[in-house]
């Protein structure tokens, strides 16, 4: 099946599912928790789009290939196209919507390609990769230094972060992604992960908010 873009009333959003940039270690307490340093400038990675499939029907995971770790992550929507040196106001007319994501890793995976000095798609990349909730329009969100993102599993909090603790801040961050690449209508941004990841299992029940505009409750079939 493939992905289509909705927002939260169930209003299909009619922009292909484009690429979904990723940035790595945005939050100092999530790089220190998996032993990395803090980078000098946004990393960036890029999932093909047809990774993506839905939270609310539940997902699958991989059974075969180690331990799948869940992050918890602010998706934003790009609705415009966008490219080198975009002022702040043109990043934001360009934001369709927000919504939570979980960023999926084959942890074990990645860190033996990481020895190895290897790139680390193929951890970060497989069918299924990337799980997108439902979008609130983007001028739902007032404040983009104040969004919350909260991920419970079988009851228990597990991420609870808010933008504000990004070390690079959603807008200057997209203006940077277009210094080295165009984004078009339908891209998403996954904006990274707070503190606290850890393993899925198979019949594991989640809940996913974007604090103060969306819950959404789903689990690993």
């Amino acid at each position: 099946m493939s992905y289509q873009h909705h927002y939260t009333d169930g209003t299909p959003i009619h922009f292909p599912m484009g690429k979904v940039v990723c940035i790595g270690r945005n939050y100092a307490e999530h790089a220190a928790e998996l032993n990395n340093p803090v980078p000098s400038e946004p990393l960036l990675f890029i999932k093909p789009g047809s990774c993506v499939v839905p939270l609310d029907e539940g997902f699958v995971i991989p059974d075969d290939r180690g331990d799948v770790h869940f992050e918890a992550e602010i998706a934003v929507l790009i609705g415009k196209p966008l490219s080198k040196k975009p002022s702040a106001e043109e990043v934001l007319d360009a934001i369709s919507g927000f919504a939570p994501a979980l960023d999926l890793t084959l942890r074990d995976l990645q860190a033996q390609l990481k020895a190895k000095g290897y790139p680390w798609e193929v951890a970060k990349s497989f069918d299924g990769a990337c799980v997108l909730a439902p979008f609130v329009p983007g001028d739902a969100v007032e404040d983009l230094t104040d969004i919350g993102i909260r991920l419970s599993i079988n009851d228990a909090v597990r991420q609870d972060g808010n933008s504000r603790d990004m070390l690079n801040p959603i807008l200057p961050m997209i203006q940077h992604i277009c210094g080295h690449f165009s984004l078009q209508a339908g891209d998403v941004i996954l904006t990274g992960t707070p503190a606290g990841v850890g393993p899925l299992s198979k019949g594991d029940v989640l809940e996913l908010e974007l604090l103060g505009h969306s819950r959404f409750v789903s689990h690993v079939l």
